[in-house]
């Protein structure tokens, strides 16, 4: 064979290869827009922010990889530096804590607090969660993706 027929056979399969991708990456998307329209015909976009304080960094490391390892968020923030002032056995107490940040699936919120509640070491924590309404597409199908809702029954133990 000549170079040029070479050339020719190269510069075809590297079009095909990058029709591949260019296909996979159209596939991956369409099925992230099925996932996203069908969680907004359901009213939001199927992800929520869950809030949990924690006493200190400790509490607060092991809560959210326990959370990412059994997939029930896709990633938890930590973050330092709040000072909370509450009602607590008959008096208004004030106490340095941490925020956990936990974006998870909304279906699996009552499996994430049954989670958190089983590990933290207050009486009473603070599991609140709130609806995503929008963001970007593509962060949101990531949430989705990287959460597994057959985790809602297995996690809570």
């Amino acid at each position: 064979m000549r170079a040029s027929q070479l050339l020719v056979i190269a510069l075809v399969v590297l079009a095909a290869l990058s029709f591949a991708a260019r296909r996979h990456s159209v596939q991956r998307r369409e099925r992230g827009a099925a996932m996203s329209a069908a969680a907004a015909a359901a009213g939001g976009t199927g992800v929520s922010i869950a809030f949990v304080t924690v006493p200190d960094k400790d509490v607060g490391h092991k809560i959210a990889r326990s959370l990412v390892e059994n997939k029930l968020a896709a990633c938890v923030n930590i973050i330092p530096g709040v000072e909370s002032v509450y009602w607590w056995d008959g008096k208004v107490n004030t106490d340095p804590e941490l925020i956990l940040k936990i974006k998870t699936r909304s279906s699996l919120v009552p499996a994430l607090t049954a989670h958190v509640k089983g590990l933290h070491p207050y009486d009473e924590c603070e599991v609140t969660a709130v609806d995503v309404t929008g963001g970007s597409e593509s962060y949101l199908n990531w949430v989705l993706e990287s959460t597994d809702s057959s985790a809602q029954s297995a996690a809570a133990t």
